[in-house]
């Protein structure tokens, strides 16, 4: 059954895409395959064209079965999260927790591994336990929030592109859980062949540098959108005290995390609190309710979490690997 989300009291998630589309199905846990033997194709079609799409009520007993339902819906087989930046854990099937930050963090909008040349092209959520309060997962159209950033702002971007500095093995993940491999060999060619600089320091820390764009163009709709995660990687998005904390014990060559302009410029502040405002101005926000799923284009709709109380369990599966060569010249 397909109802236009003007029915439901779902705050601003009806203005994701042109349609305002949710899928409420209502399943039975022993129906599940039959409904989407039925309904899959519709449901990818909805998809396609709105770029984000809410199904309410598939009841799934674990990740092996959420696995299958997005195999089905995706038509791709889920990728692994390589090249990570955020704490989780793998479950079965391809299917990983949500980041695992302190549930008082908030986490700001982004599209998945944007700081990268490579990336899934579609991300799902899958609420298995809604927190008791807060909680949501905001998302914000990518087209938009290119569209609010300040013309000079994106020019500048653009033509200068991004480069994102990590140093591994201080406070963030250590290069064995981000490369899933404790062979330098097998790290140094993953670098090779996704054009990052790497630099060996001392015994067991490592940094790496890659310049990636800040702006993309979505392969099949041919519209450009904000693609990066400057606004997250740079110093200035930390609380005042940890910023300070981190400044004081760590060159800025050494932090564990930051972003600069391609050529190695700094990046202004005032410029990365325009691109958080573009951000915040086209927040949709929706309360997670059991059994939901959330279908993303990860170009189009950028993601994040609000902070919660009590026990939240939200699950994530990607698919349809895509990398920057693919990209037209922006």
């Amino acid at each position: 059954m397909i109802k236009d989300l003007s029915d439901f009291d779902c705050n601003k998630l009806g203005e994701i895409g042109q349609k305002k589309l949710l899928v409420d199905v209502d399943v039975a846990a022993n129906s599940l395959n039959d409904w989407l033997e039925q309904n899959s194709t519709h449901v990818k079609r909805l998809f396609r064209e709105n770029g984000a799409l809410l199904i309410r009520g598939l009841p799934m007993s674990g990740s092996k079965k959420l696995s299958r339902v997005l195999v089905s819906l995706f038509g791709e087989e889920l990728l692994e999260y390589n090249y990570g930046s955020t704490p989780r854990t793998k479950l079965r099937g391809k299917i990983y927790t949500s980041t695992e930050y302190h549930s008082t963090e908030t986490i700001p909008l982004h599209n998945e591994n944007s700081y990268s040349n490579i990336w899934a092209m579609n991300i799902a959520f899958y609420c298995a336990q809604p927190a008791s309060s807060g909680g949501a997962t905001p998302i914000a159209d990518s087209r938009q929030v290119y569209n609010s950033v300040p013309p000079e702002i994106r020019d500048e971007f653009e033509q200068r592109k991004l480069m994102y500095v990590r140093n591994y093995g201080t406070i963030d993940l250590p290069w064995t859980e981000v490369f899933k491999t404790e062979d330098r060999q097998q790290v140094e060619a993953y670098c090779n062949n996704n054009n990052i600089e790497f630099e060996w320091l001392g015994k067991s820390n490592l940094r790496t540098r890659q310049v990636c764009n800040a702006i993309s163009t979505h392969p099949e709709t041919m519209e450009k959108v904000w693609f990066n995660q400057a606004h997250l990687f740079h110093i200035s998005s930390l609380n005042k005290t940890n910023r300070e904390n981190l400044l004081k014990a760590y060159k800025m060559d050494d932090l564990p995390r930051n972003v600069y302009y391609g050529d190695g410029g700094e990046i202004k502040c005032e410029s990365l609190d325009l691109i958080r405002k573009a951000y915040q101005d086209n927040m949709i926000i929706f309360d997670w309710q059991k059994e939901d799923l959330l279908l993303l284009d990860n170009m189009l709709f950028a993601h994040g979490r609000l902070p919660y109380a009590g026990s939240r369990r939200v699950l994530v599966g990607m698919a349809k690997s895509h990398t920057q060569e693919n990209q037209m010249d922006n």
